[in-house]
């Protein structure tokens, strides 16, 4: 019977950002044991080869699993746990929580507003239950989840509209301290959305204050990414600054054809600004953004597809601009009659893409949303879309440094112990790919496409998925907290 995994003859990028090399990877339980060259020669002591199932990797790269930076996968991970969307592209943990939205902590029938991006009532009036529930349905994947700004705000106020006063500040800073101490790694707010943009800065601040006492970290969706964008990179700078917490800017992009070029001000902030504080930010590899259909976001110039709405569902994956010339409305009205629904709204420039990726400080994160009907092709594409399209057609970057911004880095700033790299010692989350075929197959037309050239992935040392496999092989995953890995 065999006890361990030798992974050998491929070539080992292991997430630190280093030179690829020549190595052989051996797993045994959930661990990662040994990672040297001939490995069969020098197994280690009470092993030998009859107790290995050897895996030939020539001409494929051995990674650490990918993890996605940011994440709506909330719901999913317990609606269909065998994560495929996710699985197939490598990925081997979600952050999830992000945008200010997350499952927990909060009870209600029906989600409004923002939340109904992460598609299902909310039944996890705390964290301790949501991770239990996690544990329950045993998902392919693992999850690291962050509490959502905008929840806390849902289950401490009545009236969204303001600020919130003292006594529901408290109320929200001792739901949060709770959700800390129950698994969450963090907070995240979504001040772009209606229900917590009327919080201001200081509200934040206490919240990220207690964020700082558990060593957590803060992620915010930005107050705005258009005309305004570098006073809401102040202002989020600030918040995490005072609190003394590590900030992430979730999907790093200047919105909108009158912003676009801006990436040439916000990146060269990012790094004055991580001159005093600790700072990263998330990105996907698209030029589209995808959200809930709101009007403000229609200007008549830039296309939107419709990937969902609930009283006009034969609208979903076609263009707003056919559907208001259809209906003889302008485009605004067309999109207040689709409510509520969501869409993929093209407000980036490729170069600011190509910029923001090349970032040193960038990590790669889908943001997909996987209730929608026809969801933005990210939410199956992204990692290889960055290996196929980036690192190896342009070449924006090294292998190197592709895989650093999908593991290592990604473990570091959201501080998931012992993950991200290929060492020994640590948990054994892999995927191993082909370099000359990984590529993205998901289209805005055709969303639901698996992704080809992942070749085998491993979550906590068990064999998920191999690129023969229809779905999931094992359910290894679980919940991963701020010191448990």
């Amino acid at each position: 019977m065999t006890t361990a995994t030798l992974l050998e003859h491929g070539r080992v990028v292991d997430g630190s950002g280093e030179p690829a090399r020549a190595d052989d990877v051996l797993l045994q339980g959930e661990r990662i044991i040994a990672v040297a060259p001939n490995l069969r020669t020098q197994l280690p002591a009470g092993l030998s080869m009859s107790d290995v199932e050897a895996v030939d990797c020539r001409g494929l790269v051995v990674a650490p699993g990918f993890i996605d930076a940011h994440t709506h996968d909330d719901a999913i991970v317990l609606d269909a746990p065998e994560m495929t969307p996710k699985l197939t592209q490598g990925i081997t943990t979600v952050v999830t929580g992000n945008c200010g939205l997350s499952l927990a902590p909060y009870v209600v029938d029906e989600p409004q507003g923002a939340l109904t991006l992460l598609g299902r009532s909310f039944r996890f009036a705390s964290m301790a239950a949501y991770v239990q529930a996690v544990a329950q349905a045993q998902p392919a994947l693992n999850v690291a989840p962050l509490v959502g700004h905008t929840t806390l705000r849902h289950a401490c106020m009545g009236d969204l509209s303001l600020p919130a006063s003292e006594a529901q500040l408290q109320a929200m800073c001792a739901l949060l301290e709770r959700c800390l101490t129950e698994g969450a790694i963090g907070l995240s707010s979504g001040l772009f959305y209606a229900e917590a943009m009327p919080a201001p800065a200081s509200e934040v601040t206490a919240l990220a204050r207690v964020v700082a006492r558990h060593r957590g970290v803060y992620a915010t969706h930005l107050r705005t990414e258009m005309a305004d964008i570098l006073d809401a990179m102040h202002e989020a700078s600030d918040t995490a600054f005072a609190a003394g917490v590590p900030l992430i800017l979730s999907h790093h992009k200047c919105a909108g054809p009158a912003n676009w070029g801006r990436t040439r001000q916000t990146l060269p902030l990012i790094d004055r600004l991580a001159e005093r504080q600790e700072i990263a930010m998330d990105v996907y590899p698209y030029v589209a953004g995808s959200t809930v259909l709101r009007e403000d976001l229609v200007d008549g110039v830039i296309d939107v597809l419709i990937s969902w709405s609930a009283p006009h569902p034969e609208a979903t994956g076609r263009l707003l601009s056919a559907i208001a010339g259809e209906w003889g409305v302008t485009q605004r009205e067309a999109c207040l009659r689709l409510k509520p629904g969501g869409a993929c709204y093209f407000q980036m420039h490729e170069d600011d893409v190509r910029r923001v990726l090349s970032h040193a400080r960038s990590m790669v994160g889908s943001d997909g949303l996987p209730h929608d009907r026809h969801p933005h092709p990210r939410l199956w594409g992204t990692f290889p879309r960055v290996l196929g399209r980036y690192w190896r057609e342009q070449r924006l970057f090294t292998l190197e440094q592709a895989v650093h911004k999908m593991t290592g880095l990604t473990a570091r700033h959201f501080r998931l112990d012992q993950r991200g790299e290929v060492c020994a010692g640590w948990f054994a989350d892999l995927a191993v790919f082909d370099p000359a075929r990984v590529h993205d197959l998901a289209t805005y037309e055709q969303p639901l496409q698996r992704s080809v050239g992942i070749e085998q992935v491993y979550v906590n040392g068990q064999l998920a998925l191999t690129a023969s496999d229809a779905s999931c092989r094992q359910r290894a995953g679980r919940v991963l907290g701020r010191t448990n890995g």
